[in-house]
């Protein structure tokens, strides 16, 4: 049986099948409680959702009251598969996953040009090698999200990829709809992300939170009463340009001490390199800084410090104490973790709530994840014409 879709259901059946997606498995009385419904009421939505195969029965537990046995109810994860793809300045990383974003398959590729055609071209290659992974007989890929530096308007064109050197707009979205055969979200790589952590990651369950990068550039997403925060600037880089340091060095734009100039990558590099009068790469920085080299490990040192402050500043204007902290450059939290927390302490208030920090290794399967989140929600959401 192939599941009913999502779009035609209406609001209360909606609802129901959405709190299971993102809470479930759960029992039909913690179900209705959490929506506010009586027993009859939630049986007689839930029915036609157990009839189509949307939900399913799971296990078996007791009511807490009267230990009574329950099946509760989940959903059908492996019923739809989405793809979710990653692209960098280099190379492409793509992942096939379930409803709930559980990754199935996983595949990656150079990309030999940064030109659209191109990226398409490598696109179609991964989504056909992992489609190819489903078993004969199961669903077909039903949505596909594909994420990448940069701005994106209404989920279809790239209106900028700084990384990928566009600077017209392109027409990803219809381009990938053509390539692939299934409808196809776009998003900047960083609103994926934070939509995969607030649906199915660490902030689950949290109604406010906030996603920091540091690496190439310095990305921010924002949670705030239960929605991802949404702008066409998102893909603009606006918080590294945020002042961290009056006395810090120049950032390409000339901001000095932006969190640009002292959390990049490039910028933590360029200094040591000066220093040490030999290029530096980043890994090696921090390897010398943990070492206690006198030029890399006050540049360290000075860029935790300045993590600190910048990850206070989040926490401060958003009223947020959930953090996740990644991205190619998120060692450095982990080499200048003293001087990060000297930092965070310096502008931040004693009596104020503890800001829980959670860093992670950069990972562009989870970044893919994320382009697969983002399309799973703009299908379940009705955001993502069928057929």
């Amino acid at each position: 049986m192939t599941p009913a879709p999502w779009t035609p259901l209406s609001g209360a059946t909606h609802a129901v099948a959405l709190e299971v997606l993102l809470r479930g498995p759960l029992s039909r009385s913690e179900l209705a409680r959490r929506l506010d419904l009586s027993a009859g009421s939630l049986t007689r939505l839930a029915k036609p959702l157990l009839d189509s195969g949307l939900l399913v029965e799971s296990g078996t537990s007791h009511e807490s009251r009267a230990g009574r046995p329950t099946r509760p109810l989940d959903i059908a994860a492996g019923a739809h598969h989405f793809i979710g793809a990653k692209i960098t300045h280099e190379d492409v990383h793509a992942v096939l996953t379930t409803l709930r974003a559980e990754v199935v398959a996983s595949a990656r590729a150079d990309l030999p040009g940064r030109d659209p055609a191109t990226v398409v071209a490598v696109l179609r290659s991964l989504a056909a090698e992992l489609a190819a992974q489903l078993a004969p007989g199961t669903t077909h890929i039903t949505a596909a999200g594909v994420s990448l530096g940069g701005c994106v308007a209404d989920h279809a064109t790239v209106t900028a990829a700084p990384f990928l050197e566009w600077d017209d707009d392109v027409p990803l979205g219809g381009l990938l709809v053509d390539a692939l055969g299934v409808p196809t979200a776009v998003d900047n790589d960083l609103l994926a992300l934070t939509r995969a952590e607030h649906w199915f990651g660490a902030a689950r369950g949290h109604d406010r939170f906030a996603v920091l990068t540091v690496g190439a550039g310095i990305g921010y997403g924002l949670v705030v009463h239960d929605r991802v925060v949404d702008s066409a600037d998102a893909g603009v880089g606006l918080l590294g340009h945020f002042p961290l340091d009056p006395l810090g060095p120049l950032c390409p734009r000339g901001h000095r001490g932006c969190a640009t100039a002292m959390l990049s990558m490039a910028s933590l590099r360029a200094a040591a390199s000066v220093g040490l009068r030999r290029d530096v790469p980043y890994d090696e920085c921090l390897d010398l800084a943990a070492a206690g080299d006198p030029v890399a490990a006050p540049l360290v040192m000075a860029s935790g410090r300045a993590l600190g402050r910048l990850i206070a500043a989040v926490a401060n204007l958003t009223l947020t104490t959930e953090i996740v902290l990644t991205g190619e450059g998120a060692r450095l939290a982990e080499v200048a973790h003293e001087a990060l927390r000297e930092g965070l302490a310096y502008d931040r208030d004693p009596g104020a709530a503890a800001v829980s920090l959670d860093v992670r290794p950069v990972d562009f399967g989870l970044w893919a994840r994320g382009a697969a989140v983002t399309a799973i929600q703009a299908y379940v959401l009705g955001r993502v014409p069928l057929g």
